[in-house]
Order: structure tokens, then C-alpha cells, then sequence
């Protein structure tokens, strides 16, 4: 069962504030590029304007190193579905399917 209730102490967040704050976010990011932007358009050689480097990006995991390597914690990093292979396997079967699907109608 989910734990996301189970604290009554603390109660979430509403959504109204964690939109606002999300939009806030993405604002200023947004911002900082187009200011960038802006002063390369205006004759800045790109190597004279300070580009924002990662330090102005939010932080949206809580360990950085494990969000890069994608790790969920239940051992299988990505969904075998999700895969091109699956997806050709899935194909196969289909096409399987159908040829002896026809086969035995014609028999």
C-alpha cells in the first residue's frame, strides 16, 4: 500500500502551490536562455557571454548518480517493453499468429 498519507503529521503540499512552483521554475530557466539568447543575437561572440551553467537547473532527483543511471532500485534498469527488440519480438509473433491463422483456413 502506498505510504504517501501514512505521516499525518505533515500534510502534502497543495497542488496549486506545487504548480506555481513549477512554473516559477520553469520561467526562470526559460529566462536565463533567452537572455543568452538574446546577447548572441546581438553581436556577442558566443565564447564573450556567460552561458548558465548545470548549477541553475533544479535538482529533481535526490541522488543525481542514481537518476543518471536510471536504477529504480528493483534491480532492472529499463523496461524490457520499452525496448526496440520487444517490439520486433512482438511484431514476429503477430505476424506468426496471423500466417497460421491463414494456413488453417485454407486447409
Amino acid at each position: 500500500m502506498s505510504q504517501r498519507h501514512r505521516n499525518q503529521e505533515t500534510a502534502p503540499a497543495p497542488k496549486m502551490d506545487l504548480r506555481a512552483h513549477a512554473h516559477n521554475e520553469r520561467h526562470r530557466i526559460n529566462s536565463e536562455l533567452h537572455a543568452v539568447a538574446a546577447k548572441v543575437s546581438a553581436g556577442f561572440e558566443p565564447d564573450e557571454v556567460h552561458e548558465p551553467g548545470r548549477a541553475w537547473v533544479p535538482t529533481h532527483h535526490h541522488d543525481a548518480e542514481k537518476a543518471k543511471r536510471g536504477d529504480k532500485g528493483n534491480g532492472s534498469a529499463i523496461r524490457h517493453w520499452k525496448l526496440k527488440t520487444w517490439k520486433r519480438r512482438s511484431q514476429m509473433r503477430k505476424a506468426k499468429a496471423q500466417a497460421t491463422r491463414l494456413a488453417g483456413e485454407q486447409a
